[in-house]
C-alpha cells in the first residue's frame, strides 16, 4: 500500500467546493486533521478503515484524523463535493461544560460509522447552512470571517444534534465491509502497544495466516503489516507532539528497535521525530 499525508491545515477551517471529471485512481492517505465530505453528485465508492460506502446526494461522511481513505471515482461522471478540512483546537476552543462540539467525529470513531444520511426535511437546513457559510467565506462585507466561523460552529452544532439524536438514516446498504476484518481492526487500534503481529492475530481471531493476510489486503487495500506500522507510528507523533519523550512514545506504541522505528518514521513524515 502506498499511503501518504495530504494537505496542511493552518488555519480555523478550509472548505472547498469542487466539481470535476478526473480519470485518476487515487491513493489511500490520512490528514493530520478532522475532514467532513459532503457529497452532491457522481457515481462515487468512498474508503474509509475497511469500509466501503455508496455514497447518494448529500450524504456526509465524517473523516477522523488519521483514517485511512480514498474516494474510487467514476470519471465518467461528474464528481461535485464539498470538503472542510476540520482544526481540532478551533473547535475544541468552543466546547463549554459538557458541550464536546468534537463529539460527532468520536462517535463515528467508537461506531466504526463515518456516514450521515439526512431525511430531505433535514437535507433544506444542511443546504441552508452551507449556502450561507459559503457565501460568507466569499464576502469581503465587515466581520465577514466573525460570521463564517460563527456559521461552521452552528454547522458543527447541527451535525452532532443529528448524530446524537440519532436522526440520520441508518441505511446499511449503503455499506459494505467484512465482519471480522472489522473486528481485527478495531482491536488493532485499540491494542497498538500491545503485540499485533500475525501469529498472535491468527491466534485471537482463530484464522489461517494466509486468509488473514488475504482477507485483509482484499477487505482494506493495504497490507496488514503496513496498516499497523503507519497506525504506530501517527500514534508516536501524536505522543511526541503532547509532549512525551521519543523514545518512551515509540515503546508506548509497540516498537522495540529504535533504530527500525526511525528509519520508518522518517520515511512517513519525511524529519526525524525531534524535527516534528
Amino acid at each position: 500500500m502506498n499511503t501518504n499525508k495530504s494537505g496542511y491545515l493552518n488555519s480555523d477551517f478550509k472548505l472547498f467546493h469542487l466539481s470535476d471529471k478526473k480519470n485518476q485512481e487515487l491513493e489511500f492517505h490520512h490528514h493530520d486533521f478532522n475532514k467532513i465530505i459532503i457529497f452532491l453528485s457522481g457515481n462515487v465508492t468512498y474508503l474509509i478503515e475497511g469500509k466501503a460506502y455508496f455514497l447518494k446526494p448529500w450524504d456526509i461522511l465524517l473523516v477522523n484524523n488519521h483514517d485511512v481513505h480514498k474516494p474510487v471515482i467514476d470519471s465518467s461522471e461528474l464528481y461535485e463535493r464539498i470538503i472542510i478540512w476540520v482544526n481540532s483546537k478551533f473547535i475544541e476552543d468552543h466546547n463549554y461544560d459538557s458541550c464536546d462540539l468534537l463529539t460527532c467525529f468520536k462517535l463515528a470513531n467508537e461506531k466504526s460509522f463515518n456516514l450521515i444520511r439526512l431525511e430531505a426535511k433535514l437535507q433544506e437546513h444542511l443546504k441552508d447552512l452551507i449556502s450561507s457559510l459559503e457565501s460568507s467565506l466569499k464576502s469581503n462585507d465587515f466581520g465577514n470571517k466573525l460570521l463564517g466561523n460563527s456559521l461552521f460552529i452552528q454547522f458543527i452544532i447541527y451535525l452532532n444534534r443529528i448524530y446524537l439524536g440519532n436522526m440520520y438514516v441508518d441505511d446499511r446498504d449503503c455499506l459494505k465491509y467484512n465482519k471480522q476484518i472489522e473486528e481485527i481492526l478495531k482491536y488493532i487500534n485499540n491494542n497498538l502497544s500491545s503485540d499485533l503481529s500475525i501469529e498472535f492475530l491468527c491466534n485471537k481471531f482463530y484464522i489461517s495466516k494466509y486468509y488473514l493476510m488475504h482477507k485483509f489486503k482484499k477487505e482494506t487495500g493495504y497490507t496488514l503489516h503496513n496498516y499497523i506500522l503507519q497506525k504506530r507510528l501517527l500514534n508516536v507523533k501524536d505522543l511526541i507532539l503532547a509532549g512525551d519523550p521519543v523514545i518512551k512514545a515509540a515503546n508506548q506504541c509497540g516498537f522495540k528497535d529504535y533504530s527500525s522505528f526511525l528509519r520508518s518514521f522518517k520515511k512517513l513524515f519525511g524529519k526525524s521525530p525531534r524535527e516534528i
